[in-house]
């Protein structure tokens, strides 16, 4: 399982960039300039109150483009519906997978095909933590 562990998100809506268009195509001279503060955090959290990052460690996520050193951001508060990424605490670690609800049970299945499912069974200890939202890489 992958080593995780959370962090509280400082936001402060002051410290807001600015920031500008870019283009994907042929680049325009006309405007170099930023226009408009972007404010990151604002844009992706939706319930400051319930949201965490964790620092992802391990590989059985990069099918999901999930890799080894990615931020991910945690919402508490959204429902943990089938097929949705999750950050689960299993028997005393964090772990990061994909919740699959089958027949009554919950198997967490990663996105690795190096690595099997995990069926969750009565005698684990086990709780859905919080629900994916975005991940922040380095390119």
């Amino acid at each position: 399982m992958s080593k995780l562990e959370p962090y509280r998100i400082e936001y402060n809506p002051q410290e807001a960039e600015m920031c500008g268009d870019v283009k994907a195509g042929f680049p325009s001279p006309a405007d170099d300039a930023p226009r408009h503060r972007l404010d990151l955090l604002r844009l992706i959290i939706q319930h400051p109150a319930s949201t965490f990052y964790f620092r992802v460690s391990g590989v059985s996520m990069t099918d999901a483009g999930l890799d080894e050193g990615d931020i991910i951001v945690v919402d508490r508060s959204l429902d943990a519906d089938d097929g949705r990424i999750a950050v689960c605490f299993i028997d005393g670690e964090f772990t990061v997978k994909r919740i699959r609800r089958e027949n009554g049970q919950i198997r967490l299945v990663p996105a690795n095909d190096k690595y099997p499912p995990i069926p969750i069974t009565v005698e684990n200890d086990f709780s859905i933590w919080g629900i994916v939202t975005y991940v922040i890489k380095k390119v």
